[in-house]
């Protein structure tokens, strides 16, 4: 059952001094902040509707003077209001409503902790938030049971990031590793197939056995994957091309295979 929205809170609305304010900014823009208090900044009112319909809990919801918090906002989350254009300026994007609100951060696990069964996404150095996002997107539309995120990849917690997953920063397990080739070493224990990917000189990926549980493993946009995440993969996955194309954007082509696990699996 759908809670009735929140009541804006009366009073002045508040400067770019004020110490909310300055917290605001702060947890847009500094990643050391967003973790130590276990925070994330939704910006624009499809991000919030998206983490509420994920049952995710609101701390508060920044709004210009006369703008309206968006349906479902629960009783007792704070309605912030900040002097005019202020909201604007403080946020990292431009939308069409502007709004911001902060969200409990989704919890964090090893890698030992996710699913054993399905396909887990691992990101070796995707540094794109767009990308990452997008990713994360396609992760839990296809079923993915977690996504491993190593150093190099964009912070999946930063506003451009969960902005991009849609809500799926919410949706999908994710842990967070520095070392990349024993996190692969630990889902290989797990009996997980460790599949990377080439631009070219791979398994065709729809010759490939991806029905069984395994781990996608995408490398950075410009370089790939790094020499030792390759020595740590049991197999490369080639996406063929047609007429000039080289290759595909790594968010593109980490769509096609993870559906193409689905499809697999679906064929079981």
């Amino acid at each position: 059952m759908t809670r009735p929205s929140a009541i804006a809170q009366s009073g002045q609305p508040l400067g770019p001094k004020h110490a909310k304010v300055a917290r605001l900014r702060a947890l847009l823009r500094d990643s050391k902040v967003r973790e130590a208090e276990s925070v994330v900044v939704l910006e624009g009112t499809r991000a919030v509707l998206d983490a509420l319909e994920r049952g995710v809990e609101l701390e508060a919801v920044y709004l210009p003077p006369d703008g309206v918090p968006p349906d479902g906002v629960p009783v007792g989350v704070a309605i912030e209001r900040l002097v005019p254009g202020l909201v604007e300026r403080v946020a990292t994007t431009r939308t069409p409503q502007p709004i911001l609100a902060l969200a409990t951060r989704p919890a964090v696990f090893p890698p030992g902790e996710l699913a054993k069964h399905g396909c887990v996404l691992v990101l070796a150095g995707v540094s794109d938030p767009g990308n990452v996002g997008t990713l994360l997107r396609a992760a839990e539309a296809s079923g993915a049971v977690g996504v491993v995120v190593s150093g190099g990849t964009a912070d999946v917690f930063s506003p451009k990031v969960v902005r991009a997953s849609a809500g799926s920063i919410f949706g999908v397990p994710i842990a967070i590793v520095d070392d990349l080739p024993d996190a692969l070493a630990a889902l290989a224990v797990d009996g997980r197939r460790r599949f990377g990917t080439a631009a070219a000189g791979g398994t065709p990926y729809a010759a490939a056995e991806l029905a069984e549980p395994i781990a996608l493993v995408l490398g950075n946009e410009a370089h790939g994957l790094p020499d030792d995440v390759l020595a740590a993969v049991d197999e490369l996955l080639t996406i063929p091309m047609a007429g000039a194309a080289e290759s595909l954007n790594v968010a593109m082509a980490g769509s096609v295979l993870l559906f193409e696990v689905t499809r697999q699996r679906a064929g079981e």
